[in-house]
């Protein structure tokens, strides 16, 4: 199973996204507290649709919480834009973390520099651009890793 982790995320749609990214994938969506809304928020319930009972959804109280879930068995990939290692040249295995910062700032420096991490990987872009926003962010890259592996558990035509 592929993980897909938001520290902290701010904007419940992007959330509300990701839980529909982590239904239609079977990656497991993590949370990193504080949340900014809470899972009553309309945003957040819009952006899911229906698929809120049919994402795997843990939420973390901090960064080292999640650190102890994972614990040192998974490779864990920082997405920033601080990096020149580009995201489709990974090899990924399966039981990797894709970890993404908040929607304003990205990844604190605690985090972005905690020994923990595998590598950081930027998704490439024109000059000029701030950002991609995050939920897109996530989906290229779970998208890329479960192409990588087959899309285990895809279904056929339907």
């Amino acid at each position: 199973m592929l993980h897909i982790v938001f520290h902290e995320p701010k904007i419940p749609g992007n959330t509300g996204n990701a839980i529909r990214l982590s239904a239609c994938t079977g990656a497991r969506l993590h949370l990193i507290e504080p949340l900014a809304f809470n899972f009553s928020d309309t945003h957040l319930k819009r952006a899911g649709l229906d698929y809120h009972d049919l994402a795997d959804v843990v939420i973390h109280k901090n960064w080292m919480e999640a650190k102890e879930y994972f614990g040192d068995e998974c490779r864990i990939f920082a997405f920033t834009s601080h990096t020149e290692n580009n995201y489709a040249h990974e090899q990924y295995r399966d039981g990797d973390v894709l970890l993404f910062g908040t929607e304003p700032t990205g990844l604190p420096d605690d985090v972005l520099n905690d020994p923990r991490l595998t590598k950081w990987l930027r998704i490439p872009m024109l000059p000029s651009r701030r950002s991609l926003n995050l939920a897109n962010s996530a989906s290229i890259a779970i998208y890329e890793a479960w192409r990588q592996l087959d899309f285990p558990g895809a279904s056929d035509i339907s």
